[in-house]
């Protein structure tokens, strides 16, 4: 592409090379494999960049049917009593030991009513070429492309002697998206802008070059809006009803907001009308020049995204990414390694792009982009594992901002899901089941192998209680994470039940997401429990509260089933009873939950052993989500070339050509998953240790990471050659102990604080203690002894 025009008729740099950028030498035909993502938080928009027609597909994350106002929504609560209900199946597993999914639902189970859907705003259509009647007809160096570095997609190709571009981001700063039209000769821009949507339930009309879209969704009354500012430079500008046209223009800005009136507060989930809200957002981005908008839109971007780099000896590579991931071979080539880097990085990138402290709600199933009135699984937020996922690289990666949604929404649950665990359940705390909604949705539905688990409360906490292990806020701990850990842990001090078997604290009824029969005392449904006690009692202590609170939850630990047993085969079991089976592939792999994103099983532990066993006996294959947590596993069991395998597996049988992940069909979850896993790889902070390189596969032999956080509040760097560590610098945000854990350890080494001063440390193995200080930096060099001794300085000894 040559050098664009900008708004104010001065030329822009065009971008240089770019090793993070997906690109591609021909337009999207295809929302879900091929169109490009851009957004937010609170907006998205794919873009398909056409030549004749450019469509431009959008959302606004709040834009749900279902909940209040919806016809007969519930919550999920059963709309009678039905007392001695759970007693029953209870008593049916105590005396049979299982129960089948369909007799547990028939008896527990609710059908779902107004639960609802997230929705597509619709497209804006830009008519192109107005003066050419048409497209041209030999366009010539077409490319169209995502920067993940600066969070920009654009479109160019020249034809009848005319370089025409496009370019568009999704800017947190004024909440806008923003687009411009330009070309190389002066008026030759001319288009015509509309909207289209698959619901029938709005107007649309033009006056001043704003294309206003309104409505009220008919499911539910939701109200929304949105509307585009065209901005010309040079040319006319026209309205005519529902469309904008603009003629010989030398370029042209679109500036886009939208929302909706919904709230996040239980339980109406209504707020104010979002006319005035989103005028506002385009009047002041419409008031600022194009680059101007750009400027804060990159600086507000790359603080984020800036902070953590990685490199795999990738260049850049000269085939279009769908090539790229066609031609992966899951070796150790240039361009291999160009795709996993490129990979990581959209992972981050997309996070950024879901998910911003602005939120009213989280990532959700899809991110924030759909283009359909009926997504698959609703793009809700399924809490068996989906959500959870989403946010596992949003601390570890440095993004820590993304996850305030996540806080926010999970806190939100807590006022719906205590009336659920009141009425359904006779507990105290609050309860969410397998998936829910925007609309506190805490109860059950009737999908038998998917309607019941009560443990996801439990688990959506686990994040809130990391976050504070990653940053040491003890502020956050006592007035946001605290109050949702304790009243989970609650819910379950009321709802355990004692195993008749041995008299052990088990769930019942419980169920292994998806597979299986219910029983008592599944391995997950325990290890969940078992955590969500102990992260509740620690807060408690650290918080030096509630003690009375503190001596039930300590009981009730010490008589809890830990979930953790070896089977027969050596496998860890997925239920108490030995079932297991060794030719079981299932996608879920629930019963190493302990092992990630759990704490409960370390490496080289004999449940680490027998966690080996059932992961290798489940096999690599099936969706891409279940490959993304097998990535985990296998870091978690320092094991870089199985966890470098199932990145393989997931790039060459789960990944679509614009990168997205596929269940199939299309599922986040899986891209954060892999770049959780990738992240994992380099660097873990499990059992007070920081581990850097612990699963490093053979396929990446010399490379860098800067930026990854360790809980404690630590941000770590490190570099590696020939397969072996070479550096590692230490960041802590707080001063104190400080243990660190590298097989570079374990050979000839130094280690100098950031004025270059030796540092004193004690050495097990190969780990380091040191007491660091706030602020400082510390590095680790590998050396030969020579080295070392030379460079030593003065009265302090060398480390062996």
């Amino acid at each position: 592409m040559r050098p664009a025009t900008s708004v104010h008729g001065h030329a822009s740099a065009a971008p240089g090379p770019d090793d993070l950028r997906l690109w591609y030498d021909r337009p999207a035909t295809d929302w879900e494999t091929q169109a490009l993502p851009i957004g937010n938080g609170p907006l998205g928009a794919k873009v398909f960049g056409g030549v004749a027609f450019e469509r431009i597909q959008f959302n606004e994350k709040t834009l749900w049917t279902g909940g209040p106002g919806s016809p007969g929504y519930d919550f999920g609560n059963w709309r009678r009593p039905r007392p001695g209900a759970v007693e029953e199946v209870r008593e049916r597993i105590d005396r049979d030991g299982r129960m089948a999914p369909e007799a547990v639902a028939a008896r527990l189970g609710l059908p779902k009513s107004g639960f609802g859907a997230y929705q597509t705003f619709g497209d804006l259509h830009l008519d192109l070429h107005l003066d050419q009647a048409g497209a041209p007809q030999v366009p010539s160096g077409y490319r169209r492309e995502l920067s993940l570095r600066e969070a920009v997609a654009r479109v160019g190709y020249s034809a009848d002697g005319v370089a025409h571009s496009r370019e568009y981001f999704a800017s947190n700063p004024g909440n806008v998206i923003v687009g411009r039209i330009s070309a190389d000769r002066p008026g030759t821009v001319s288009f015509t802008l509309r909207h289209s949507s698959p619901r029938d339930d709005k107007t649309v009309t033009a006056a001043g070059g704003r294309l206003t879209i309104r409505g009220a969704l008919s499911d539910n009354g939701m109200r929304f809006e949105a509307q585009v500012q065209v901005i010309a430079h040079g040319g006319t500008r026209t309205d005519d009803g529902d469309r904008v046209t603009v003629r010989g223009a030398d370029s042209a800005v679109l500036v886009l907001s939208a929302g909706t009136d919904y709230a996040d507060a239980h339980p109406a989930y209504r707020g104010e009308d979002p006319h005035a809200e989103v005028t506002a957002a385009v009047d002041a981005a419409s008031a600022r020049s194009y680059d101007d908008l750009k400027a804060v839109h990159l600086a507000d971007y790359r603080r984020l995204f800036d902070r953590v780099r990685l490199d795999l000896g990738q260049g850049v590579p000269a085939v279009p990414t769908d090539r790229l991931r066609r031609d992966y071979t899951g070796g150790s080539a240039a361009d291999d390694r160009a795709l996993e880097a490129l990979f990581f990085a959209y992972g981050r990138y997309l996070l950024i792009a879901s998910s911003r402290e602005n939120d009213l709600l989280p990532a959700n199933l899809q991110g924030v982009w759909n283009d359909s009135t009926s997504p698959p699984w609703s793009a809700d937020y399924h809490v068996n594992i989906n959500l959870q996922m989403n946010y596992w690289p949003a601390h570890q990666t440095n993004l820590a901002e993304t996850a305030v949604p996540y806080d926010r929404y999970i806190s939100a649950l807590v006022a719906p899901g205590a009336l659920t665990a009141r009425e359904m359940f006779g507990a105290r705390g609050w309860v969410v089941n397998n998936e829910t909604n925007p609309f506190g949705f805490t109860g059950v539905h009737d999908w038998a192998t998917a309607f019941w688990f009560p443990e996801a409360a439990a688990w959506a906490t686990r994040h809130l209680y990391d976050s504070y292990r990653f940053t040491g806020d003890e502020r956050y701990l006592r007035d946001t994470a605290y109050p949702v850990i304790k009243g989970a842990a609650e819910f379950w001090l009321d709802f355990l039940h004692t195993d008749p078997r041995d008299g052990k604290l088990v769930v019942s009824p419980s169920y292994s997401p998806e597979h299986g029969d219910f029983s008592a005392g599944t391995s997950m449904s325990q290890q969940i429990v078992r955590e969500v006690l102990a992260h509740a009692l620690a807060a408690a202590e650290r918080l030096d509260v509630d003690q009375d609170f503190q001596a039930e939850t300590r009981a009730a630990l010490e008589r809890l089933d830990p979930g953790l047993r070896v089977g027969s085969w050596g496998q860890l079991q997925e239920w108490k009873s030995d079932w297991d089976s060794r030719t079981d592939t299932h996608r879920h792999a629930s019963h190493l939950y302990a092992l990630h994103p759990g704490d409960q099983i370390a490496a080289g532990s004999p449940h680490a052993e027998a966690a080996t066993v059932s992961l290798t006996a489940r096999g690599d294959g099936r969706t891409g989500w279940s490959k993304a947590w097998k990535m985990n596993f296998w870091a978690r069991l320092l094991d870089g070339d199985r966890a470098h395998r199932m990145l393989a597996e997931q790039l060459n049988g789960s990944t679509l050509d614009n990168l997205w992940d596929t269940h199939p069909p299309f599922q986040i979850d899986g891209n954060f998953g892999a770049t959780s896993g990738i992240a994992e790889m380099l660097l873990q902070s499990r059992h007070d240790a920081i581990h850097v390189l612990p699963a490093l596969p053979g396929a990446w032999r010399t490379g860098s990471v800067s930026g990854l956080r360790a809980r404690g509040d630590v941000t770590v760097d490190a570099t590696w050659k020939d397969g072996a560590p070479d550096t590692v610098t230490v960041r802590p945000g707080r001063s104190g102990p400080l243990r660190l854990r590298s097989s570079l350890i374990a050979g000839r080494h130094r280690i100098l604080d950031d004025r270059g001063l030796q540092v004193g440390a004690r050495r097990d193995g190969d780990t380091l203690t040191w007491d660091a200080a706030a602020g400082r930096a510390y590095t680790i060099h590998r050396e030969t002894a020579a080295a070392v001794n030379a460079t030593a300085a003065p009265g302090v000894p060398a480390e062996a």
